[in-house]
């Protein structure tokens, strides 16, 4: 009888304790790309299911983490300097658990090992499922924890994110890289291409969908190199599009090698695909895609762009630029200008070539000096300005189907939401609210975003 009592003590000794734990508060910030933000909704909701308390000030949390990107050089400066900061937060709270996440962890682990030691946790993208075990592990142990081995299979299957209230949902249908652009260290962060089942894709779909997102963006590096089994991407796009309540679908960032004419095909039949493609350049110059390794050729893009607009009729397409890659020439970079002129992007992402380490691009001898690259890039965000006008100006006098996404920065009296061409309008608010979609009359082209007017106040189903 003494036996049990005493058990019954110990019992109610150890709810007291329990009782009196606190919840552990974590922080994270997202650097980088939409996978990563993707990878961070991922995170919050494994933590979140642990019984921890997301927090939107880290000092007042127990763990700190930063979801890190190692694709330009700017991000790494980002990292570097939130970390300085984190340190005195470390040095006041020693309990606090410090944790760097994602591309830059699996980069550059040894110099964050060594140059940032009061970090406790080191994780690469493939090992996130470990987290909460790794947190209770840092909690006795004061010595680092790292975890960097890339996965020849893991795609987060069976994980459903914790997203922000908003209009889209990000959904992550495959990782890693095949093909190794000499240029890019994703294939070494981020390892080789594996694609998720499409039974779990749909059910997350369908999860946002009922959660109410409008808007659906399928995520990849190589999004429509998708291939899990003899499903290809555009097979898994027309299924995404049959899902009941899928307003939008979008995708990024496809690669210009697998846009197939199946693909393009699904997109005209299904209005609920939005009608953009995002049509990586990266130069126009073919000596330049050779060292890059790109597999394809200026004609060929220039077939592809003037094809996509044939079959898609008022298609947006965006791309991205590099200049200043090893060994460009002026001629080289004239070959991207006239490739510009051609195409007529509807907008762009330009950078200067920035070297990774552990990248091929990064052994050539014949880099470019940074003044070069800098005269290069603003010649080439002026060009696109240019272009982005006159094929915004094109809208004027059109009726667009609008989703609203957000509050105008220019003024609190009106909404700013995209056409389904991905073009910015801005537009008075009247009765209509967040997430709805209406119909908006194009008024006025504004720098590179749209100006309108309501149709009507009435929203669509």
């Amino acid at each position: 009888m003494s036996e049990v009592l005493t058990l019954e003590k110990q019992l109610l000794t150890n709810q007291k304790e329990v009782k009196k734990t606190p919840v552990k508060k974590f922080y994270i910030e997202t650097l980088g790309c939409q996978m990563n933000v993707a990878d961070s909704e991922l995170i919050i909701a494994m933590l979140v299911d642990k019984g921890f308390i997301k927090s939107d000030n880290p000092q007042n949390s127990d763990l700190i983490f930063i979801n890190t990107c190692s694709i330009r050089e700017r991000a790494e400066e980002k990292v570097h300097s939130q970390l300085g900061r984190w340190a005195k937060i470390k040095k006041n709270k020693p309990e606090v658990i410090i944790g760097v996440l994602g591309c830059m962890a699996q980069n550059l682990k040894q110099d964050i090992l060594e140059n940032r030691p009061f970090v406790d946790i080191i994780l690469g993208p493939d090992s996130y499922r470990k987290l909460p075990e790794i947190i209770n592990r840092s909690m006795y142990d004061q010595q680092s924890i790292v975890d960097t081995k890339l996965s020849r299979y893991e795609v987060y299957d069976g994980l459903f994110p914790k997203r922000k209230d908003g209009v889209n949902a990000w959904i992550s249908i495959m990782r890693g890289c095949d093909k190794f652009c000499t240029f890019c260290i994703v294939p070494f962060t981020r390892g080789r291409e594996r694609s998720r089942n499409i039974d779990s894709i749909v059910k997350e779909a369908e999860y946002a969908v009922k959660s109410g997102y409008r808007e659906l963006t399928l995520l990849g590096q190589n999004v429509n190199s998708f291939r899990y089994g003899d499903f290809m991407f555009h097979d898994l796009l027309e299924i995404v599009s049959q899902i009941s309540g899928v307003d939008r679908i979008r995708y990024t960032s496809p690669h210009p090698q697998d846009i197939s004419d199946e693909l393009l095909a699904v997109m005209r039949k299904n209005d609920n695909i939005c009608n953009y493609i995002h049509l990586p350049l990266q130069s126009g110059s073919d000596k330049i895609l050779k060292r890059m390794h790109r597999s394809y050729l200026k004609e060929d893009f220039l077939s592809l762009a003037k094809k996509i607009r044939q079959i898609l009729p008022g298609v947006g397409i965006s791309t991205d630029i590099i200049v200043g890659f090893p060994g460009e020439t002026e001629e080289d970079f004239l070959e991207t200008i006239s490739v510009m002129e051609d195409v007529k992007f509807d907008s762009a992402f330009n950078f200067k070539y920035s070297p990774r380490v552990g990248t091929k691009a990064s052994e050539y001898e014949d880099q470019i000096l940074e003044t070069t690259k800098q005269k290069r890039l603003e010649k080439v965000i002026n060009l696109q300005k240019e272009h982005s006008i006159q094929r915004n100006k094109k809208l004027i006098g059109t009726t667009q189907i609008i989703l609203v996404e957000k509050q105008s920065k220019m003024s609190l009296d009106h909404w700013a939401g995209r056409t389904d061409s991905n073009k910015w309008v801005i537009f008075r608010k009247g009765k209509v609210k967040l997430n709805e979609m209406v119909k908006v009359l194009i008024i006025d082209s504004k720098g590179i975003s749209l100006k309108g007017e309501l149709v009507s106040e009435e929203k669509l189903a």
